[in-house]
């Protein structure tokens, strides 16, 4: 499907289900079941899979852009559709062809569930466990978040190896095994349909067959498959945040008046300044987005550090953006109908989510000066 073709799908289903869903989303921290299952019956969330299981083939630069026009309306919608494309990223490489087509066919929903309790945002080192028992795999856990927790049919899930050398294994765990448990809901600051929840595994038991690559291969899995879409995602998820709040201030401050003065608040320079950072913040942090996803494309030397630079610098963007939204719009931004303060709240996400920005600066910095990443 062209670029064109499978936007203006999209646009009919944030028309008709995405956008005016997202306010009651936010309040009540309602899951977007109904916005998946729309993306799913138009064929959006096989989005990266192959035509040959029914998917429509595309990869980072169409997941990017859809998870974008998503967030500008819900945030919340566009997180658990990015942490689908980011499991089902691996499941199209390693997983098996039933799968896939249940993906492609939008009967399918997944995530992944690799940050963990006892090594934090560390997500690359996984301490939960892969034993084999009677002819299964147990497994035991305790993820610390899992997009769309509890809402699921798969997590793709981390663990230490069960025998061989490396960082992790990953699996495909189903979303319905015993032993699975939810310990809190999620009731969170931002985001607040995303059902980023805590996940334990409690001696539970899957087949052998649903480890995902080589046993030890999971580091490589999660630098070379997860993380050029993670990294994207998550980047595309704050730019279309700041393209929501820089918008909506705008339109505000153009339609606010004083009228003792018989001016707009528009017509004040100071607030056209700001308007003006707000816009090149956002088409900066969109610029170095689609030059990331070319260098993928192209097999660029410095496309690994485009992949880290994306989100810190995206996440970084999304927070100055929308305390500008909030500072412009003064006391009206306080307001829900303004509608600035979601996106305020949205914004804080990408920079503590694992990668956090912290340590994508520390990544950074070890690639500029030529030192090994781990």
């Amino acid at each position: 499907m062209a670029e064109v073709a499978y936007l203006e799908t999209l646009e009919k289903v944030i028309d008709e289900v995405v956008a005016p869903n997202a306010i009651e989303i936010d309040q009540n921290g309602t899951f977007p079941r109904a916005a998946l299952e729309a993306l799913g019956r138009v064929g959006l969330l096989g989005l990266i899979t192959a035509p040959e299981v029914g998917g429509l083939g595309q990869a980072h630069r169409a997941a990017a852009l859809v998870i974008e026009r998503l967030a500008r309306e819900c945030a919340s919608t566009a997180m658990v559709t990015c942490m689908q494309y980011a499991g089902t990223a691996v499941i199209e490489k390693y997983g098996p062809r039933e799968i896939r087509e249940a993906i492609a066919a939008g009967k399918h929903f997944t995530t992944l569930a690799f940050s963990e309790a006892g090594s934090r945002s560390h997500f690359w080192a996984p301490v939960s466990t892969a034993v084999r028992n009677n002819g299964h795999v147990q497994i035991d856990a305790q993820k610390s978040w899992a997009t769309s927790a509890g809402e699921v049919d798969s997590y793709v899930w981390s663990s230490q190896p069960m025998a061989a050398e490396g960082a992790s294994t990953i699996w495909l765990v189903p979303g319905n095994a015993a032993g699975l448990k939810i310990p809190a809901p999620f009731n969170g600051l931002g985001m607040r349909g995303n059902r980023s929840s805590p996940v334990t595994a409690s001696e539970v038991k899957i087949e052998p067959a649903a480890m995902l690559g080589p046993d030890g291969g999971g580091f490589d899995i999660m630098m070379s498959v997860v993380l050029p879409y993670f990294q994207s995602m998550i980047a595309a998820v704050a730019i279309g945040t700041m393209e929501a709040a820089t918008t909506k201030t705008a339109a505000h401050v153009a339609n606010s008046r004083f009228a003792h003065l018989n001016q707009s608040i528009a017509d004040l320079p100071t607030i056209r300044a700001y308007i003006a950072r707000m816009r090149i913040k956002t088409d900066m942090a969109r610029a170095l987005l689609m030059d990331g996803i070319a260098a993928l494309e192209a097999g660029r030397e410095d496309a690994l550090l485009r992949v880290l630079e994306v989100k810190a610098a995206a996440g970084e963007a999304a927070i100055e953006v929308t305390d500008l939204a909030m500072r412009v719009c003064g006391g009206a931004a306080f307001r829900k109908e303004v509608g600035v303060e979601r996106h305020f709240r949205d914004a804080r996400a990408a920079t503590v989510m694992a990668p956090t920005t912290d340590a994508l600066y520390d990544f950074i910095g070890k690639a500029v000066c030529g030192l090994p990443l781990f």
